[in-house]
């Protein structure tokens, strides 16, 4: 049930009436019911992978609480008998058991992952090297790829994780657990939310509001309005572009860039603002994902404001706990004693980053362009930060530059192209091919051509071109102007505005977007994973 479709909209109007009508004790009863339902509408097929992941997390979560709460209470009990050191050796032990518990829950819920999403990748690969030499390669299967699974799988194990930290409680009820597993406004692209920001929310009983409903609608039809106004009408150029990359190489590359950069931005913000949106009519907050990200003056703080929640759960679960094992300490001790302290500090450092940075790309897509798009991002982070001394003299010797308006857009221009250019490895697919049509900017020398007809030989006319184009200032304007305090705040305070906002918005989306003629709505680009 993609949500551009007319089914969706229905189905999330009839989930708000019954939602508020039912007495508030069982409002979360309902968001279970629709979520399994919306699941279902998918494959019913599907519904046993996200019940084995739900049931394998609620599991061992409640064992390795039991562990805990049984550890603590022994300690508590023996506080006056056991000296510091044997409660400290005894909660050591005690970790290192519900570790192993850990481990077992972390095979179980990424096994299922990784299974049905590189298996034919793996075995690809393996059938390349073998054909190398001559020998048989292994037949590919076919898998079923589970609706959400990479988004449902990642949100159970931050709970495992946390639950092992003693960060959060493992969820009693079944049921309710279920329900934070499986939220649907949630489930398809995000955000990856925390059981101990979402948990509480989903249970607890919502009065209805009026302003919350109202901003909340408003960021719903916000976010159609960016998914099919611009991301779909872009993507009518950027399908042209790709599949036909033999003819427009040079500067359509760079065109690419852009209108790919357009796509993305409104396809997944405006999936997104859907999401919040909706949670937010019913009373839900959910974490914020993206905060100007084109406004970024580094790739580093773009990291920090595109995808926000899949950024944070790499560093919270991956990052930092790669950084600090054994065998990174060790590292760490062996290259500052072969090296010297400059080079050994970097090492352990830089090896957590690359690792990291190959599972975030791998967490997007069974590919080498994936792959190779996520190392690419992490070689950018390094060098950058390798040149952080070097930026520094630079703005000590000139202290007026760095705030100076011309150079902050610099940036942001440098950083929002760079950004591009790595992310056209996901429209192409192919590594060499990218790389070549990359090259193909500074040798094929057709810069000419889109000021004598090229711009209007891809799909786009001059009036979707007018259109697109006044759309994404719309969309820069609004951020500007929620810029203190987002805009559908203010609105939802004056109703009779914020329905005149809605109705424009909403005959902007039927006639321009992708439910006018000659349009068809896509499902949304994360809604792949």
């Amino acid at each position: 049930m993609a949500f551009t479709s007319a089914w969706f909209l229905l189905f999330a109007a009839l989930t708000l009436l019954v939602y508020y009508l039912v007495p508030k004790r069982v409002q979360w009863w309902v968001l279970l019911a629709a979520s399994y339902g919306f699941y279902a509408y998918a494959g019913a097929h599907y519904l046993l992978f996200i019940l084995f992941t739900t049931l394998v997390s609620y599991v061992i979560a409640r064992i390795m609480q039991r562990r805990a709460d049984a550890e603590d209470a022994f300690v508590e009990s023996h506080r006056d008998t056991l000296e510091k050191s044997e409660r400290k050796a005894y909660r050591a032990k005690e970790k290192k058991k519900r570790f192993s518990i850990l481990l077992l829950g972390l095979f179980l819920t990424l096994g299922v992952l990784a299974v049905l999403k590189y298996t034919g990748f793996v075995l690809s690969g393996i059938n390349s090297m073998v054909s190398a030499f001559g020998y048989q390669t292994f037949s590919v299967p076919s898998l079923l790829l589970p609706l959400g699974i990479s988004f449902y799988t990642f949100q159970s194990v931050g709970y495992l994780i946390d639950v092992y930290r003693k960060k959060a409680k493992a969820e009693k009820n079944l049921a309710k657990f279920a329900l934070f597993v499986s939220f649907f406004p949630q489930l398809i692209q995000g955000p990856i939310s925390r059981f101990s920001d979402l948990g509480a929310q989903l249970y607890a009983p919502h009065a209805f509001d009026g302003q919350g409903f109202g901003a909340g609608l408003i960021r719903v039809v916000w976010g159609y309005f960016k998914k099919v106004v611009v991301a779909d009408t872009a993507m009518i150029a950027v399908r042209t572009l790709v599949t036909e990359n033999v003819t427009y190489n040079g500067v359509y590359v760079f065109l690419l860039i852009l209108l790919y950069s357009a796509q993305i931005y409104g396809d997944f913000t405006g999936g997104i603002d859907i999401t919040i949106g909706l949670s937010e009519m019913m009373g839900i907050r959910l974490a914020e994902n993206f905060n100007c990200p084109f406004a970024s003056r580094s790739t580093k703080e773009y990291w920090r404001r595109w995808h926000i929640t899949m950024g944070s759960w790499f560093t919270d679960y991956i990052f930092y706990p790669l950084s600090v094992t054994p065998s990174m300490q060790k590292l760490s001790k062996w290259s500052r004693a072969k090296l010297g302290e400059s080079v050994g500090k970097r090492i352990p450092v830089y090896t957590a980053t690359i690792v990291t940075w190959f599972l975030t790309g791998l967490w997007h897509g069974a590919g080498m362009n994936f792959i190779v798009w996520g190392l690419l991002n992490c070689l950018v982070i390094l060098v950058s930060q390798e040149l952080q001394p070097l930026y520094n003299r630079f703005h000590k010797r000139f202290p007026g530059v760095a705030e100076n308006r011309a150079w902050i857009f610099w940036q942001c221009a440098r950083t929002f192209l760079l950004m591009g250019l790595i992310r056209s490895l996901d429209c192409y697919r192919d590594v060499p091919l990218t790389f070549r049509l990359w090259g193909s900017m500074l040798t094929a020398g057709n810069w000419g051509e889109l000021f004598s007809g090229g711009l209007l030989s891809f799909g786009l006319s001059a009036g979707h071109w007018i259109l697109l184009l006044s759309a994404i200032a719309l969309i820069c304007l609004v951020s500007t102007l929620g810029k203190d305090q987002p805009l559908r705040y203010r609105l939802a305070k004056r109703p009779l505005l914020l329905c005149l906002c809605a109705c424009v918005l909403v005959i902007l989306i039927l006639i321009f977007g992708a439910y006018g003629t000659g349009f068809d709505a896509s499902d949304f680009i994360y809604g792949q994973f």
